[in-house]
């Protein structure tokens, strides 16, 4: 009992250790691959399996536009939040007591926290390590990091990953030149990057992005030091 005790008491002592360690090293260094990239990779049919699309860029290489347009797609609350909106996460939970699609209520600091280290599927423990791994970032990286991180590892669609990926996937551009609708598209086809397209888009992603572009209008001008 003592030993077993023992050696859980050790895994988790260098579970934390580990973690650790690669979320300081991801606060300087790019993340070079991300968990979903390799599922997907492996989902695709053995025959015509390719590659994932991913280019690493600076985020001052990447257009405010498309910063904007996904915190006000994705989350508004981000530069005040501490990596959890309970607001949110409480309007998730009743509209899903109510409604039969499933809202999430996850933050880009959440989202950020999966995408990098953690798996897709749903799991209490998924959610657990998602907590935990949100903290720990929030903690060690700036907000500007985050979001860095967050632009360069989130799927923009089939086999696209990150914001320079997708500016040139979809409009043929670097991510620096996307226009305000550009960078709205992007963001519109975030919540189903398999199912949807920024260019064309359908009438839906149309609605989606003319809804983004106009609470940009309303977000206005943005700082990361701002708390």
């Amino acid at each position: 009992m003592k030993k077993g005790f023992r050696f859980l008491l050790k895994t988790i002592m260098w579970f934390m250790v580990i973690t650790f360690a690669f979320v300081v090293l991801f606060k300087w260094v790019p993340v070079p691959v991300t968990p979903l990239m390799v599922i997907r990779y492996f989902e695709q049919d053995s025959e015509k399996r390719t590659f994932w699309k991913h280019d690493w860029e600076s985020i001052d290489n990447i257009s405010k536009n498309l910063q904007l347009a996904v915190i006000c797609s994705e989350d508004q609350n981000f530069l005040n939040h501490n990596g959890f909106d309970i607001e949110a996460i409480e309007k998730a939970f009743e509209y899903n007591k109510k409604g039969k699609r499933v809202r999430g209520g996850s933050t880009i600091s959440q989202q950020t926290a999966k995408n990098v280290f953690l798996w897709p599927q749903r799991s209490w423990l998924r959610k657990g390590l998602e907590t935990y791994f949100t903290f720990l970032i929030e903690v060690i990286w700036s907000k500007e990091r985050i979001m860095e991180v967050y632009l360069n590892s989130i799927e923009m669609g089939k086999g696209v990953y990150g914001a320079e990926a997708a500016a040139q996937y979809w409009f043929k551009k670097p991510a620096a030149r996307l226009t305000q609708y550009e960078a709205a598209a992007i963001a519109a086809v975030l919540p189903s990057p398999q199912r949807y397209k920024a260019s064309p888009a359908s009438p839906y992603i149309q609605g989606r992005k003319a809804w983004i572009v106009k609470q940009m209008h309303f977000y206005g001008p943005f700082s990361y030091d701002k708390k």
